[in-house]
């Protein structure tokens, strides 16, 4: 018998102060990557999805950014 399965991570690159186009304050931002392995008996093997993403701490939105953008936020 084979156990296998998917395993999500979110890493968080860097706070960020930024103006939400949600709620429109200044106010600290999660720049973070989240990426998806499948995993053989909970051993992650290779990353098949990721994607960057900002999170507004004021009002708790949160949407997905290119990878282009979210290595000039890191800078």
């Amino acid at each position: 018998m084979v156990i296998f399965g998917w395993r999500t991570t979110i890493e968080q690159l860097r706070m960020l102060t930024l103006v939400c186009g949600h709620c429109h304050h200044q106010s600290a931002h999660n720049l973070f990557r989240r990426y998806t392995k499948p995993t053989i008996f909970f051993i992650p093997l290779f990353t098949i999805s990721s994607r960057y993403g900002l999170q507004c701490t004021f009002c708790g939105v949160s949407y997905d950014i290119s990878k282009m953008h979210a290595h000039q936020l890191v800078g």
